[in-house]
């Protein structure tokens, strides 16, 4: 059985990841922070072994305890999927500290977090696949949304420099970057906003959160074994 941690799991892309890797075989830890109700419920509606565990990931002695329990009760964590993230729109003039520190701590830090104690048990195994959901506004940036970029352009530095660093243990690590998805995290675009992504995009739409989550599915199986390092964009061409 493949122990499979999805942090973010509660968000819509996390959702759809966990529905779409609810096979036999599997067994899904499913993380959040405080919507425990979504989660709760996702796990009733999976078919395969799962459970809940809330934590602040970007605290890191929270982090370290969760996944020393986690660890101790199920000996070996063989993918690691982290689509943690919060966005805020602002402009740079308008952003407080608080607003600064919770946005990269959120994205950044609880992805150093997580990486720290999952990469040891992944070393000691020799074997591992992590992905990381990123955001095409880590590549080329968002007006509005420099700390939400800034964030998302470190996280996919930090995804490349852990790529070559646990290489030689036999894990793989990608960066998935979506475009616009179809996400609660989005739900207070404007229709015009919306309208000139689509405009901008060469396939002409949004994308779904399954559309992610096909890509997930595929980057930490097998058949991707020989993939690391890669920042895969998933925007419908906007970023090309």
């Amino acid at each position: 059985m493949k122990t499979i941690i999805i942090a973010g799991a509660s968000g819509g892309i996390g959702n759809s990841i966990a529905k779409k890797l609810d096979k036999s075989g599997n067994r899904l830890i499913l993380l959040g922070y405080k919507n425990e109700k979504a989660l709760t419920e996702l796990s009733k509606n999976l078919k395969c072994e799962s459970c809940v565990f809330l934590c602040d990931l970007s605290n890191y002695n929270e982090t370290k305890k969760l996944f020393d329990d986690i660890i101790k009760k199920y000996r070996k964590i063989d993918a690691l999927i982290s689509s943690v993230g919060v966005s805020k729109i602002n402009l740079i003039q308008d952003v407080s500290e608080n607003e600064f520190d919770y946005i990269m701590n959120s994205n950044f830090k609880s992805n150093f977090n997580i990486t720290k104690f999952v990469s040891k048990n992944m070393i000691l195994n020799k074997s591992g696949k992590i992905v990381y959901i990123s955001s095409m506004w880590g590549k080329v940036g968002a007006s509005c949304e420099s700390v939400y970029s800034a964030s998302k352009g470190a996280l996919n530095s930090f995804a490349l420099s852990i790529a070559k660093e646990l290489a030689p243990s036999n894990i793989n690590v990608n960066v998935v970057s979506p475009g616009l998805i179809d996400t609660k995290m989005n739900i207070n675009l404007s229709k015009e906003t919306i309208n000139q992504v689509i405009e901008e995009t060469p396939l002409n739409r949004i994308g779904k959160p399954s559309d992610v989550a096909n890509l997930v599915e595929y980057l930490i199986s097998e058949k991707a074994s020989f993939i690391t390092g890669q920042i895969i964009s998933i925007d419908g061409g906007f970023s090309m």
